[in-house]
């Protein structure tokens, strides 16, 4: 009696193994050349925070973040480290600390934000106007589609 085998699973013929391929790749060639201007793009959700909001609590960064709180702690304390952020005594609550974006961070945020642009429009080269907002729709609704509902 032979076993029927189980059909062969081809990783490479599902869109999911396309969009991790895609987005390690992204990432490598985000941090090569963020590197440069000491950023990282685990800082990106901080720096834009505080470039959006002013200053703001750990509490607040992790929320923009979405990380825990702990995790927060270990990014500024690493982002103080490298010079890109400041912390300041909270004028009602002096347990607390603002952050802020430093002179250092802020000058060099726009070479990053162009580094970043040149790396998208690097990804998409080739692509209409038309292609590049379906390729933007479908990422959507793929994150739509695996973002928990809320209130979960």
């Amino acid at each position: 009696m032979s076993a029927k085998s189980a059909p062969r699973w081809d990783p490479e013929a599902v869109p999911t193994f396309w969009i991790n391929h895609a987005s390690r790749l992204l990432m490598r060639h985000f941090e090569q050349r963020l590197r440069p201007l000491e950023f990282g793009m685990a800082y990106l959700p901080v720096v834009i925070a505080l470039e959006e909001h002013g200053p703001l609590l750990q509490k607040q960064l992790a929320e923009y973040a979405h990380v825990e709180q702990p995790t927060m702690a270990a990014l500024l304390t690493r982002m103080e480290r490298d010079g890109l952020i400041a912390r300041h005594p909270h004028p009602d609550d002096k347990r607390a600390s603002q952050i802020s974006l430093s002179a250092k961070a802020r000058e060099r945020l726009p070479q990053a934000k162009e580094q970043l642009e040149d790396v998208a429009e690097q990804a998409t080269a080739g692509f209409s106007e038309k292609e590049r907002a379906t390729f933007m729709s479908l990422l959507r609704r793929v994150v739509a589609n695996l973002e928990p509902a809320s209130g979960e």
